[in-house]
């Protein structure tokens, strides 16, 4: 593939469902790559209508069952879980790689198996080398980069139950009408949801987590910010003993990771927005009888949340530098 890229200077990739958030972030994002060209976009009922990518550039939706897959070397889903699968079954028939952004391929759900789950840091040799890889939740990935380095170092009690409470910018339910996610509605106000640790993202964080070996369980509760994108999660971790420096463990583990960042003060949202990275920050907690680590972890729900991190695999898959068209 890289040779293909010499030759024609530019690689052509396709987005399904580009009309969403996610879609329409993707377009934007290989608008603006130096090796890519967007090949399609299609939309189902937006079809026919312009998208402005900027830099002079737009692209005008067509129908999804008249995308030409046969002209792209890499494709992007970004339809609706449960409708993905079928879609990303014909673009691989068609002899594209896929990279898909909804959970019917992610780790945990039923026919993920095999499949690479694209955190593209920790599992980078595999997407390296597959024709399809399971862009990961943007909730997952805030928390399970979070933890990482602990798990590695081998630092979490057995047994023990992490609590997560993250909050999220509107954009990460996606833009179809929905009465409780009017302006009017989520204005001056802030709410939990998925209580009682029911939420769909905790099936790709513990198959994660099982993965790379932590025997823990995970008590996880999202809530709904007033912003448009973004998340913040903050993470309380019984751990089996403390360092002098906390961060210590993160430095180790983000030290060639650029996307991945250590923190001296506690994240914002505006840290990260616009930005392909995860930014971490931990500190003992006080006055428990438990040693306890406080991790908080930020980022762009749609960046490294979704397009930019389906992006960075894309890149790593098409064996382009895995830093191009994304900031950080």
């Amino acid at each position: 593939m890289q040779e293909y890229a010499l030759i024609v200077h530019t690689i052509p990739v396709g987005v399904l469902g580009a009309s969403g958030y996610a879609g329409r972030e993707l377009c934007g994002l290989i608008a603006a790559h130096p090796s890519l060209t967007l090949a399609f976009a299609t939309a189902n009922e937006q079809r026919g209508e312009r998208l402005d990518l900027g830099g002079g550039q737009s692209v005008t939706f067509c129908a999804p069952d008249a995308a030409p897959l046969d002209r792209a070397a890499l494709v992007f889903s970004a339809l609706p879980h449960g409708a993905s699968k079928p879609a990303v079954e014909g673009a691989l028939q068609a002899g594209a790689k896929v990279v898909d952004l909804s959970s019917d391929y992610r780790a945990g759900h039923p026919g993920s198996e095999g499949i690479p789950y694209g955190l593209t840091e920790l599992h980078r040799d595999a997407v390296r080398g597959a024709s399809l890889v399971a862009n990961p939740g943007c909730y997952p990935t805030s928390v399970l980069v979070a933890l990482w380095p602990l798990v590695r170092a081998g630092r979490l009690v057995p047994g023990a139950t992490i609590t997560i409470n993250s909050a999220s910018g509107v954009t990460g339910a996606g833009n179809s009408p929905k009465r409780d996610l009017l302006f009017g509605e989520i204005t001056e106000d802030f709410r939990a949801y998925g209580t009682g640790n029911t939420h769909r993202h905790l099936t790709e964080m513990r198959a994660t987590m099982h993965t790379l070996g932590a025997d823990v369980d995970l008590l996880f509760t999202p809530h709904l910010l007033p912003v448009a994108r973004g998340i913040l999660s903050t993470i309380t971790v019984p751990v089996t003993h403390h360092d002098d420096d906390a961060l210590a463990l993160y430095r180790d583990a983000f030290a060639s990771e650029p996307f991945l960042q250590v923190s001296e003060r506690p994240p914002a949202l505006r840290d990260v927005v616009h930005r392909n990275t995860v930014r971490v920050f931990a500190q003992p907690v006080a006055d428990v009888r438990q040693p306890t680590l406080q991790v908080i972890a930020a980022i762009d729900n749609l960046q490294k949340g979704a397009a930019g991190q389906a992006l960075q695999n894309a890149n790593v898959m098409l064996g382009l530098d895995e830093t191009a068209g994304l900031r950080w």
